[in-house]
This record gives C-alpha cells, structure tokens and sequence, in this order.
C-alpha cells in the first residue's frame, strides 16, 4: 500500500509544479506585452516657480503619470528587472498578481511586498492647496496659520493660477519666520487628454487634488488642505498619523457628517460611499507612495487599476450622478477599498454642520477643535460669525507678536459676542486646543533658553 501512496504523491507534485511553471509562462508573456499596452505621460511639459528664504527659482518639471520618487528610482534599479513595480498588497494570489509584479516566488515576493510598503516620512512636512479665483487671501492665511503653531520645517506646494503667482509670491515673501517654510508655485496642470473637463468638474481647479501622486512623483507623503483650512495646531501633529497608518492604508480622512440625520450622501448620494455618511476631502493626508503602488478594486472592471487609470473611467461612468466632484470621486473610491482609508475623528475637519443645528462633533466638545474648515464661504458673510471671528484673528495677527495677548484674549472677546448662534454658544470649543497650542510654544520657548 506504501508504494502507490507515494506514487500518487509523486505524480501530484510533478502535476502541480507543471501548473506553477506554464502559470509563470503566462505571466511572463503578459509582462512582455505591457510596454505595448503602456502610453507616454499623461501630462505636458510645463514649469514650475519655486520660493521661500533663499528667493525664487526657475525649473524645469514632467508630471510622469504613476512614476516614482528619486528615492523609489534608485531601489528599483537595485531590483530584477522583473521587479520594476511592486503591489502594495502584501499578498495576492499568484494567478491575480498583474502583469508587471513579479510572480515566480509568490511566497518569498509576498513578504518582500510587505517590506517595501512600510516607508517612514521624511522629517520635512509637505502640505499642498489648490488656489483659483479670489482664493488668495483665504489661502494666505490658511498657510500663516500652519507657520505660526508647527514645529518641523513645511514645504508648501501651492498650485495657482498663473494670474496669482507675483501676488503669492510677494505675500509670503514679506512673512516672517522664513526659516521655519518653504514653497514650491506649480500652475494648475491636467493631463493633456480630457483637461476641459476636469477644469469643470464641480470648482474651477477644485479636481487637481487628484492628479497630485502623479504630479509631484519626488514625494512620499502629503497633506492637502483646501483653502478654507485653519490650523489650531501644530501640523505636526496631523502629520503624525501616517506612523499610524497599518500596511493596507494609503490616505486619512474625517467623516462628511457625525449625525446621519443630518447626512447628505446616506439621504442624497445617487452613487457608493464610503461608510455610513461619506468622507469630507477637505483634510486629506497622503502616503504617495502607496497610492501609486496600489490597484484598486473598482466596479468598471474585474481588473485592479492604479490611481492614474482609475480617474478617468471613474469620472466617465459617474459623471451625471456626482454633485461635489472630485470629493464624490474619492467616496466611489474608498467604497471598494475600505480598508486603504483611516479615519481620524471630526476635530481634525471641523466644519459650520459640527454646529449650525446643534453641536454633534462630540471630540470637539472634549478636546477643542484641531482643524477648522470655514466651508460654505462663513470666513466672508455674518451667517456664522465665531468661523468667522478665528479667521480674522489669524489674518490680522502681525508674526512676533505676543500670541496670548495679540492673538487668543482679543479672539476670545469676538467669540463671545457670537453666542446668539448656535455655533457661538459653544465659542469655547473654538479656543480649547488653540489656548494649549498657544501654551505649548510658551514652554518650548522656556525651555530653549
């Protein structure tokens, strides 16, 4: 009986490695065929101006759509040929690896995946916005509030209209603290193909956000922030949370709303969503590097895509049903890719719904508000004067001045003037956090000396 037991065995491993060997056959040829497949970039030639401390500087610059950093580059050329492009998945099964991962020792390759992913940031943080329009002011002062409270170096990446480049320019070449930021002017850059209409897409310029991993390919991660954006602490802290992020995720965002009642995509969406109320991109932080890494898991195709292959056919099947553009665009995608999102609570993207019909953002009650996003343009009319009362406090306050006194005494006297509206009745939620942000460069201070 022990002989034809050990024939069978020997029978059913020749049978298997004959069907892991035309399996590699398979991949291979499908690997030699994918230069064929792939066009050139996806975005024209253009210049970018750059600034901050030393001036401003004149260079070259090609968005290559899904290429790597300097750093990615120089691993990759270390690797098999084979190996140019790895999936940010961990482990897939062998016969579902796309044609460009490697596949002829799907065990060792899987565990080697897990290592590429988990990438640390680098110490500087890089925060970019979008600016079209009469967004100058607003983003300014978006930008001071970020120097005023961090700690480490910023990079701003701040892409314009071409019309507002001298006028950034001279804005925040006339702020203090130069040491403490630099930036980078970038013009408003689609890809060549379909540019109308992404220029159209719900606000003049609000979709370049998307094309943001393909554009600036040299960075790893990124925090992107509309104009409307005030920080009430440092952006380091915000930035902390890519160490948190596990091997699966590749972006962090807040809920669109706490309260479903409340809710517009759970009682309005006419497309998926994430979760129960959707996401709000207006604080998106980003590991670049993972994003495009990663296929996606879509419902155009059984075929996974990367972020640049994805946008198009995305936009193409939704474009009757999405109301607030690219944000909807990142709703469809993290519905099919759950688990590539982290969530972080409402005091990070605290908007006028946390309070206009009642206080429903409860972490803001306990800790204060972190993120204050003056959304539906609160930052410019009296229908909710304590956003409004932060922002002017931020943009009149003159850098060197005493914070306490130039900054929170004089804020915390127009919020209370606010308390006949929902949102000013609970005005101390607006100076919790900024009162120990506050604190906090009074004690690094005291120790430094």
């Amino acid at each position: 009986m022990r002989r034809p037991a050990r024939v069978a065995m020997l029978c059913l491993g020749c049978g298997l490695c004959s069907l892991l060997y035309a399996l590699s056959q398979l991949a291979l040829s499908l690997e030699q065929e994918a230069p064929r497949r792939r066009g050139g970039s996806a975005f024209p030639v253009r210049r970018q101006l750059s600034g901050g401390g030393g001036g401003d500087v004149v260079e070259g610059w090609r968005a290559m759509a899904g290429s790597a950093g300097r750093g990615e580059r120089k691993r990759r050329r270390e690797m098999p040929e084979r190996c140019k492009n790895v999936s940010l998945s961990y482990w897939n099964s062998y016969w579902m690896l796309p044609s460009d991962v490697c596949g002829k020792n799907c065990f060792w390759e899987a565990a080697l995946r897990y290592n590429f992913v988990k990438t640390e940031p680098s110490e500087k943080m890089h925060l970019a916005v979008v600016a079209c329009g009469e967004r100058l002011e607003e983003t300014v002062t978006m930008l001071r509030s970020a120097i005023i409270f961090s700690i480490k170096p910023l990079q701003f990446h701040i892409f314009a209209e071409d019309l507002l480049h001298p006028n950034f320019r001279e804005m925040l070449g006339s702020l203090s603290y130069q040491e403490k930021f630099n930036y980078t002017l970038y013009p408003i850059s689609f890809p060549t193909e379909n540019a109308a209409e992404w220029k159209k897409l719900f606000k003049p310029c609000a979709s370049q956000r998307l094309f943001l991993p393909l554009i600036l390919s040299d960075v790893d991660s990124l925090l992107y922030v509309d104009t409307d954006i005030l920080f009430l602490r440092p952006v380091d802290d915000i930035w902390s949370f890519l160490k948190k992020f596990n091997s699966s995720q590749i972006a962090a965002m807040a809920p669109e709303h706490e309260e479903p009642r409340i809710g517009w995509y759970n009682r309005f969406a006419r497309h998926p969503y994430y979760g129960n109320t959707g996401i709000n991109s207006g604080v998106m932080l980003m590991n670049m590097t993972r994003m495009r890494r990663k296929y996606f898991k879509n419902d155009m195709t059984t075929v996974r895509l990367r972020w640049e292959e994805i946008l198009m056919p995305l936009l193409k099947k939704y474009k009757l049903n999405i109301t607030w553009g690219d944000q909807d665009l990142l709703n469809i995608m993290f519905f099919h890719n759950p688990e590539s999102l982290f969530v972080f609570p409402c005091q990070w993207n605290y908007r006028p719904d946390h309070c206009i019909y009642g206080s429903n953002c409860q972490q803001a009650e306990n800790d204060g508000i972190f993120i204050l996003h003056g959304n539906r343009g609160v930052y410019h009319d009296d229908k909710q004067p304590a956003f409004r009362a932060v922002y002017e406090a931020i943009k009149n306050y003159s850098f060197g001045d005493d914070l306490m006194h130039a900054l929170l005494l004089p804020l915390e006297l127009e919020l209370q003037k606010t308390q006949h509206t929902y949102c000013g009745r609970i005005y101390k939620v607006f100076i919790k956090q900024l009162t120990k942000t506050i604190q906090n460069i009074y004690d690094r201070r005291s120790k430094g000396r």
